[in-house]
């Protein structure tokens, strides 16, 4: 279970969220009323796909052994608040000496990372007031 806390004070929208020892910002952009001193919160979630994709495909690369020197995720989502429609595209390239059927086989991979399988699947949230 991972346990998040995020907390607005009166810095208008700066949120600081945190997990154990970890702490991050996150805000809107000055022209949404915020300060822009961190992600967006749409930002938050395109920056868990992108960073979740290259960790399952290095992780997966290095058990094979593979020539995988690095991995780029290129995440663009885009919003459609009229019809309340969301799009994501990931664009990803692979550095290294691999073979065909070994980019094949990342890029399967790439759906197999846990924030992929999430954003793919039917999804629960329970909103709970203490």
């Amino acid at each position: 279970m991972i346990k998040i806390i995020a907390h607005t004070g009166t810095e208008l929208y700066k949120t600081e969220i945190k997990l154990a020892n970890h702490t991050i910002i996150s805000d809107e952009p000055e022209s949404s009323g915020g300060k822009d001193l961190g992600f967006e919160p749409k930002e938050l979630l395109a920056s868990s796909l992108a960073a979740c994709t290259s960790i399952t495909i290095r992780m997966y690369a290095n058990r094979k052994g593979w020539d995988l020197t690095d991995v780029k995720v290129e995440i663009t989502f885009d919003t459609d608040p009229a019809e309340n429609k969301f799009k994501i595209i990931r664009n990803i390239q692979f550095f290294g000496d691999l073979d065909n059927d070994q980019k094949a086989r990342l890029l399967n991979i790439a759906d197999k990372c846990p924030i992929h399988k999430i954003l793919t699947n039917p999804i629960e949230i329970t909103t709970e007031l203490n």
